[in-house]
């Protein structure tokens, strides 16, 4: 797959998936390009986030990163022709101290790439707002439990381990707001 200017968060998605599966190394996309996704494009990131579940040298990935014209720029992996960048989080993949995350396969621009599922993605944007009070983050949760199916009742709970019940309601409000309509949670959020 050939990137040009014009090419979508969702073709360099599936650019770096198709070359990494190639490799046969094991990622899974993070952060706000499943945010970007998941929220229907109403959020935008230029930041692309794979967590690596494979052994690979710096010099591997620099390699395999420059096979599709991607190269290194400190921390990240930038490409002359898209404004989309790649970064490779050091892992485990975790959501705060929750590291038991199920990725989901899906097809971005008829690629399969695994990734968070709707559900985790929401809650690496409420861990954002939990812990650093990030406004925008709290927006792209709401952004992307509109637009996807999420379990409210884990993401209930999470929040609960998170001493976080209060910007859970904060959430849950606003997302009630953007949905003009009580989500249902199987039982009453009492306030």
């Amino acid at each position: 797959m050939k990137l040009t200017s014009r090419s979508s968060l969702a073709e360099v998605v599936a650019c770096v998936a198709q070359a990494l599966a190639r490799a046969k190394i094991r990622a899974v996309l993070t952060g706000g390009a499943c945010a970007t996704i998941y929220s229907k494009g109403e959020y935008q990131s230029s930041g692309l986030d794979f967590v690596l579940q494979s052994a690979i040298t710096p010099e591997q990935l620099d390699a395999l990163m420059e096979s599709i014209d991607f190269h290194p720029t400190g921390s990240r992996y930038e490409h002359p022709r898209t404004t989309f960048f790649v970064e490779f989080p050091a892992g485990p993949l975790g959501i705060d101290a929750d590291i038991d995350i199920r990725p989901v396969v899906t097809r971005i621009a008829r690629i399969r790439v695994k990734a968070l599922s709707a559900t985790d993605s929401c809650r690496d944007r409420l861990a954002a707002f939990y812990h650093w009070n990030d406004r925008q983050s709290l927006i792209t949760a709401v952004q992307i439990a509109r637009h996807r199916k999420v379990n409210l009742k884990a993401i209930r709970a999470w929040s609960e381990r998170e001493d976080a019940s209060d910007k859970f309601l904060e959430f849950l409000g606003i997302l009630r707001q953007a949905r003009g309509k009580r989500p249902r949670l199987g039982k009453r959020v009492v306030r």
